[in-house]
């Protein structure tokens, strides 16, 4: 098939990846072109050319001083998705149904749901947040929605009072997260943002005696240090963002890996890389963690308690790796994701020939 995959204009699909939709749609695209499809990837500037695909690059716009002086302006990166996307849909709009039988969409932006009756091959679009206000707004404007995907069963049930969904739950190249012995430091991995709570993992850890490492981008400085920063110390390092190699390294030592969302976490990326590694969970149950963590592999507490972490953190580092392992091959396999995808695609064309 030929497939044209939208991702982020903000973040490039590039590792260290910026978050689990970066990381998810470079795993499709490696599947797709492995098993002989002709993929396009439409990407922010920086990504990875050395995938084994089209990496096309979304429009940008120089605006005018003169535009950007006008009061009610909205901010630079505002202006850059809306002319990327636009460029893009526009451009589809025209000769889509010359150069794919579907398009993928991994954006959260509004234009591409916005404007997909307006192309003539079909779209899917793959829901990778709870409810998002411009989604809602464009829906509501949509007479002939595109077909959707939630990343989990919880993502699903968020949105269904707007759009029905299949649920697709995300993958890993398992072989790209070899099983470790463990018995090493805790380990919290992810973005570094307040959604994400890593100080609450620290203070778990500090209550369990358990010292942690810390690993991630630092997107929210002043979240960073007002609150992480202070709580760092012998038993509690930050080792920055590390690409996959270097993670997957930590997650083989690691004796239990810390998932603290405040918020309904769509999916939990980081928390299937940690099963893959045989390294058990210890986390908030908050959204589609619930799906992704089971109790052979993980133990979940009420979000924000604190205390009832730390004893999740001592419970889950006496489960069995080559249990927690095992429930990531039958429920994180990137094999599995992608033929799911390639089913969807397929029945999307068809569907659209019989139109």
């Amino acid at each position: 098939m030929r497939v044209c995959l939208i991702a982020s204009n903000r973040y490039p699909i590039r590792e260290p990846f910026a978050g689990g939709l970066e990381s998810m749609t470079a795993t499709i695209a490696r599947g797709l072109a492995a098993r002989g499809h002709e993929v396009t990837l439409f990407a922010g500037a920086g990504s990875d050319t050395s995938l084994p695909v089209r990496v096309l690059p979304l429009s940008s716009v120089a605006v005018s001083r003169a535009a950007m002086a006008d009061k009610f302006a909205p901010g630079p990166d505002w202006i850059a998705d809306h002319h990327a996307y636009l460029a893009l849909m526009l451009s589809l709009a025209r000769t889509g149904a010359e150069d794919y039988d579907v398009v993928h969409n991994n954006s959260l932006h509004h234009l591409p749901v916005a404007m997909a009756p307006a192309l003539d091959v079909p779209m899917l679009t793959t829901l990778h947040t709870p409810p998002l206000p411009m989604l809602e707004s464009a829906l509501a404007l949509c007479p002939r929605p595109p077909h959707f995907v939630s990343v989990s069963e919880w993502t699903a049930h968020a949105w269904r009072h707007v759009v029905d969904s299949d649920v697709v739950l995300n993958g890993l190249e398992l072989d790209d997260w070899p099983v470790g012995e463990g018995g090493g430091p805790s380990v919290w991995s992810g973005r570094i943002v307040p959604e994400k709570a890593p100080h609450l993992a620290v203070e778990a850890c500090r209550l369990a005696g358990v010292p942690l490492v810390l690993a991630g981008p630092v997107q929210d400085q002043a979240y960073f240090d007002r609150e992480v920063a202070p709580l760092l110390g012998d038993d509690a390092r930050h080792v920055g963002h590390l690409g996959r190699r270097e993670l997957s390294a930590l997650l083989r030592t690691a004796s239990v890996a810390l998932v603290t969302p405040v918020w309904d976490e769509p999916y939990g990326l980081v928390a299937a890389e940690a099963l893959a590694s045989g390294t058990p969970v210890a986390g908030f149950s908050r959204g589609g963690l619930n799906q992704v963590v089971s109790p052979a592999s993980g133990v979940l507490v009420a979000a924000g308690d604190v205390p009832a972490l730390a004893d999740a953190v001592v419970a889950a580092s006496r489960l069995d790796r080559r249990a927690v392992r095992a429930h990531a091959e039958r429920t994180c396999s990137a094999d599995a994701m992608v033929e799911r995808y390639l089913d969807l695609y397929t029945r999307l064309a068809r569907q659209d020939d019989a139109a």
